[in-house]
């Protein structure tokens, strides 16, 4: 499908235009922003031939399609009148979480700006490399002007920040941008450096430098925002064109020099400090934690919080502590998937295996991750584990990122410093992570993907798992509408990295035994109960989303832990009225979990179960 096919068919498959009500794009994902989520068949947009995985994070409808992005973007644009800065219209999403909302603000203000401070960051790298080196003198014309080139975005972050900020809190950009160029004017400087009392109309104003910064032009655009709606309500379309900019001018940068600026400067600073403490308690643990840990929070999308952080760390300290262990888990991805292209017998997967490891290394992590380590799920925990440990030699080596941008082998420049401090350490730990991840891989290996050769003919070299498990049928231990598991609103369930499955929306508030077996797991609360069927099956059914939260509220657990149990026997009880009238998503993922153990995990095609019916079929 070429790229033309392609974006019409996502454009299509997502409700068309009337549908959309933004679209931005990263390097790897198309982000919809959509009026209506229920007309849109995630599986039908995942089987779209070019589309790696779709994921629903922030507020956001993400078709994941890899380095294409740009392309396919340009395409959806030539075929509808979708921009950056589309429509004016809002939606609200009453099920969105404040937190969601945090995370959708922060992706759509910083992930313009990524590719030209990953462009500037390579630079400022090369230029240290060059200064270490005396390739240039840091006094010869040379310099100021390659610094100047390399320095430029961060020096200026504020008005570009301004831009973004304006565009998703539906302001004027143009007043936005004259905001932040007052903040950084070079008389604004002058008094922020100046030991002189600095007053404005008699009130004392706490001067602080806003160049490289973060908070404070993000909070004073969205005052702006809402003080220009209020404006523009008001006033008569006459003149409301340039009165409104001269009130939203002679009100915001006073206000922004007085309170949203320091304040923001302050959380800045705090920030950066508590970080910094953090780190010198124990960097080791800290580089191995967050490198541990960066690509889970990518999985959901939790990392773009971080972001801005880091951004501000290098514009408060100059450096950034947790650039390298982020990084670190890139490469440590790419390793794994290159374990799985040596050691992998499916010729075509071994080539999907081998561009995913090329564009990992690249910064493109997509294809590696949602194509091929958390596909197979085991080379993904060793990516992790690897990671680990080459966050803690950069966090030992004391290794710091000096620019922002999508971590990739181009990268690399960026984490040398004025001096050098802790680069070696930086170089040895991407090459640990990389290697270790690459070689665990291959000696621990994974459930293959099987191709056709393998299938059809009996390899002798080829090692079959051992499995004490036979087939087995499961029946359903609940009435209730079928989802298929890439469905659930739960990335741990959809994502198949706890095991196959499917999902039932329940329609009665009783769980029975889907097989003889024994309690394996009880929770206390009610909320999920494990099994192990007399034939050997791990089975996992948890009741609801998020509902451990409960703590117990509205569940009644019949069973005990270590007890046998017959099909059909009641397991939990459980109020579905309640639980739904508490704003909870019911969906019930029943989870195969030792799912690995079998050639094939076959879920019934039916749309709606009652208990007893055939619901997994394990082969």
């Amino acid at each position: 499908m070429d790229t033309n096919q392609l974006a019409q068919t996502i454009l299509e498959k997502v409700g068309g235009e009337k549908n959309v009500t933004s679209l931005v794009h990263c390097a790897t994902r198309l982000r919809f922003k959509l009026k209506n989520r229920d007309i849109v068949d995630k599986a039908q947009v995942e089987a779209i031939p070019g589309v790696v995985t779709v994921m629903e994070s922030g507020g956001q409808f993400q078709v994941v399609i890899g380095n294409m992005v740009p392309e396919v973007y340009e395409a959806i644009g030539a075929i509808s009148n979708l921009t950056n800065d589309d429509s004016t219209e809002t939606t609200t999403n009453k099920d969105e979480t404040i937190f969601g909302k945090f995370i959708d603000l922060i992706s759509t203000i910083f992930t313009p700006l990524l590719g030209v401070m990953a462009g500037a960051g390579i630079l400022k790298g090369l230029l240290s490399l060059a200064l270490n080196f005396k390739l240039v003198m840091p006094d010869s014309s040379t310099h100021i002007i390659l610094n100047a080139i390399a320095d430029s975005l961060f020096y200026f972050l504020p008005m570009l920040l301004a831009i973004t900020a304006a565009r998703k809190f539906k302001a004027n950009i143009y007043v936005a941008v004259a905001i932040a160029g007052a903040l950084i004017y070079p008389t604004i400087i002058e008094l922020a450096a100046s030991p002189k009392a600095v007053h404005f109309f008699g009130i004392p104003i706490v001067m602080v430098k806003y160049t490289s910064t973060v908070i404070p032009i993000i909070l004073a655009i969205y005052v702006m925002s809402i003080v220009e709606k209020f404006l523009n309500k008001r006033l008569h379309q006459s003149i409301k064109n340039f009165i409104t900019p001269a009130i939203l001018l002679v009100t915001i940068v006073p206000l922004t020099l007085m309170i949203f600026g320091p304040f923001g400067v302050y959380v800045g600073n705090g920030i950066a400090s508590i970080l910094t403490a953090i780190i010198a308690f124990n960097p080791i643990i800290a580089g191995a934690v967050i490198a541990a840990s960066w690509q889970i929070l990518v999985i959901f999308g939790l990392h773009w919080g971080i972001v801005p952080v880091m951004i501000n760390n290098i514009a408060t300290m100059g450096k950034d502590p947790l650039k390298p262990s982020t990084a670190i888990s890139v490469f440590a991805q790419a390793g794994a998937s290159l374990g799985v292209m040596l050691k992998t017998k499916n010729k075509e997967f071994k080539a999907l295996s081998a561009s995913a490891a090329l564009t990992a290394l690249f910064g493109i992590t997509e294809p590696a991750v949602y194509g091929v380590t958390l596909r197979l799920k085991r080379p993904f925990l060793i990516g992790i584990l690897s990671a680990a440990v080459g966050g803690g030699i950069a966090g030992y080596a004391g290794s710091a990122g000096y620019a922002s941008g999508p971590s990739s082998i181009l990268m690399i420049p960026a984490f040398y410093g004025p001096n050098g401090e802790g680069f070696v350490g930086f170089l040895i730990a991407i090459a640990v992570s990389f290697t270790l991840a690459a070689v665990l891989t291959y000696l621990i290996g994974f459930e293959d993907i099987p191709s056709e050769t393998t299938t059809e003919t009996n390899n002798k070299d080829t090692i079959q798992p051992t499995t004490s498990v036979q087939s087995e049928t499961i029946a359903s231990p609940v009435n209730g509408v079928l989802l298929p598991l890439s469905d659930v609103k739960d990335k741990a369930f959809a994502s198949g990295i706890l095991g196959s499955g499917i999902a039932v929306v329940p329609s009665t508030g009783e769980i029975v035994s889907p097989v003889d077996g024994f309690v394996t797991v009880a929770f206390k609360t009610g909320h999920a109960i494990g099994l192990l069927s007399d034939e050997g099956a791990e089975i996992l059914i948890h009741i609801g989303l998020d509902t451990v939260q409960l703590d117990g509220q509205y569940f009644d657990l019949k069973v005990e832990q270590n007890q046998h149990v017959k099909k059909g026997d009641l397991l939990v009880a459980f109020d579905l009225d309640a639980l739904i009238a508490a704003g909870f998503d019911v969906t019930t993922p029943i989870i195969i979990t030792n799912s690995t153990n079998y050639e094939d995990v076959i879920p019934t095609e039916k749309q709606e179960t009652q208990m007893g019916d055939r619901l997994i079929t394990l082969l």
